[in-house]
């Protein structure tokens, strides 16, 4: 490819990916429309029913929104297996190296609940579906693993991001073992999902405009299950999160570095 054509596609895609921006904000304003016979009380927010409805509703328009960006060229992605997302008791561990990280799980991962940033409340685009969807904002408080045992032990599955905020421009996994926490007290089944992309972009920190010159590939793997039952046997709880937050860590990094 000629330098003049590398540098009309890094422009193309520098729009399509500014027009993305564009789009979900519009699809964030259709959400609060959409969303709102159950953040004004119309419909009981706290019944599981609803939060599902307001998670299909979600997961759909999030879906649009990946396929509308990918179609004009911002990125690629692939994510195989989604079916194994979304299991009763299921608690999901993925890796976060971008901003879009939390979209493209949730519109993958069928019905799932999700801890999140409890600054996201403050978002106008995104506070609505956090409300309607019952995800469970993380304050730093206990209360946080007791919400989501409860979702876990009600049937619910649960997308845990363990490092907490993106991962950094080092590249380097720091879990937390709040995760692993949760996942033992009250998960059926574990399931990694490592995130692959290249280049690295919408990293912290990062002005939404710079855009790398190659096109920003994503891949969705989805490890094999995990029994926390396994991991609990004979040993106490504190031990028991401390070696599986280990393991996990130390599976995610090995697993990024193919």
């Amino acid at each position: 490819m000629s330098r003049i054509s590398a540098f009309l596609w890094h422009k193309w895609r520098w729009l399509a990916i500014a027009s993305g921006y564009v789009v979900f904000g519009l699809f964030g304003i259709i959400l609060k429309v959409v969303l709102l016979p159950f953040t004004s009380g119309l419909l009981d927010q706290t019944r599981i029913t609803n939060q599902k409805r307001a998670r299909s509703i979600i997961q759909f328009l999030w879906r649009q929104f990946l396929r509308y960006v990918r179609l004009i060229g911002g990125f690629n992605y692939r994510f195989p297996e989604q079916s194994r997302l979304g299991r009763p008791g299921q608690v999901i561990i993925a890796n976060h190296p971008s901003l879009l990280d939390v979209v493209f799980m949730l519109a993958h991962a069928r019905q799932s609940n999700c801890i999140v940033k409890q600054g996201l409340l403050d978002n106008p685009f995104l506070n609505s579906a956090i409300r309607a969807c019952g995800f469970i904002p993380n304050n730093g408080s206990p209360e946080v693993i007791d919400y989501a045992v409860a979702a876990l032990q009600g049937g619910q599955s649960v997308l845990i991001f363990p490092e907490g905020t993106r991962t950094g421009d080092d590249n380097v996994i720091r879990f937390h073992r709040g995760a692993c926490a949760i996942a033992l007290r009250g998960a059926t089944v574990i399931t990694p999902v490592i995130i692959r992309m290249h280049p690295r972009c919408f990293k912290r920190n990062q002005p939404w405009y710079q855009v790398p010159y190659e096109k920003v590939n994503y891949e969705f793997i989805i490890g094999d299950d995990i029994d926390p039952a396994q991991w609990k046997a004979g040993k106490h709880m504190p031990a028991a999160t401390r070696q599986l937050n280990a393991h996990l860590q130390t599976y995610f990094e090995r697993e990024l570095q193919k």
